[in-house]
């Protein structure tokens, strides 16, 4: 296991752990950010990035590909002795709120808040993407928690990850939800999340790249489809998004960043949808779509 670790301002740090997971290839197994206790001459916070790789990556790609898009310079890598990283990566974040939503990893159980509205999710680290800390993930559970009372027939979550927006839909419409996503480890995980949230009878999972499997074709139209993954594949997915949407049904679409929301746009307005809802974010806003 490797660790490339940098130090600095928050918003570059951001944007350099933004790169390490959507755009590097292969992307990191695990990036944590920590917040220092130290200040900087100019009053800003100090903060820390740790990026975790099994394998050892070409440093200089690395380096270049975050100075690129606006991170910081090079960062210090390390080999470490044998242990769980990945896990251990995202022990500091701490117990996340979306709204009504609560996500947490069992090692911090004990920090639950106690309300009663609450629809608390667990979800452990993992190599599976979707954890709650990143912003599209958090961004798509805020604009869910808008949706209580209206339940969608059926829900597909495109490109699941973890499949916690699965587990969130699941808990929060009490209805059936389908979770697709391409590698097959995700979808591994997926399940185990799935298992440790107690909704198998409601979530059912399949590996799949796109729409592309007859499970998700005897299933549509959907009324509701999340998809959470990159700006690219969001607008090919654009045409069979609307084949499999029915009228006035609903897409989630994060992944894309803010320079890229004006394209991902125009390829669904070409496609049938209009833009009904947008979750502000100076870096990864949430779209929500619907099929006119």
């Amino acid at each position: 296991m490797y660790k490339l670790s940098w130090t600095g301002g928050k918003e570059a740090l951001e944007k350099s752990a933004n790169t390490l997971t959507d755009f590097l290839d292969p992307p990191a197994d695990a990036v944590s950010m920590i917040k220092q206790d130290t200040v900087a001459e100019d009053d800003e916070t100090v903060w820390s990035l740790e990026a975790y790789f099994q394998e050892r990556p070409d440093i200089d790609v690395v380096n270049t590909l975050v100075a690129d898009h606006g991170g910081l310079g090079a960062g210090l890598v390390e080999e470490l002795p044998d242990r769980d990283w990945v896990a251990h990566s995202l022990e500091g974040l701490g117990v996340v709120r979306c709204g009504r939503f609560v996500l947490y990893g069992s090692h911090d159980a004990d920090k639950l808040p106690d309300e009663a509205d609450d629809i608390v999710i667990r979800i452990d680290a993992n190599q599976a993407f979707g954890t709650g800390h990143h912003p599209t993930t958090a961004g798509c559970l805020t604009l869910l928690d808008r949706f209580a009372g209206w339940a969608p027939k059926a829900v597909l979550d495109l490109g699941c990850g973890s499949a916690v927006l699965a587990i969130a839909a699941a808990k929060l419409w009490g209805r059936d939800i389908l979770a697709s996503d391409i590698d097959e480890t995700s979808v591994a995980i997926a399940r185990e999340n799935v298992g440790l949230n107690q909704v198998e009878d409601r979530v059912s999972l399949l590996t799949a790249a796109g729409f592309d499997h007859p499970d998700i074709a005897a299933a549509a139209p959907f009324g509701f489809v999340f998809a959470n993954i990159l700006a690219g594949p969001l607008s090919e997915l654009a045409p069979d998004m609307a084949a499999r949407i029915a009228k006035n049904g609903r897409v989630m679409l994060a992944g894309l960043m803010t320079e890229q929301e004006a394209g991902v746009i125009k390829a669904y307005e070409k496609a049938g949808f209009r833009l009904l809802n947008r979750l502000e974010h100076d870096t990864w806003p949430v779209l929500l779509l619907v099929r006119q």
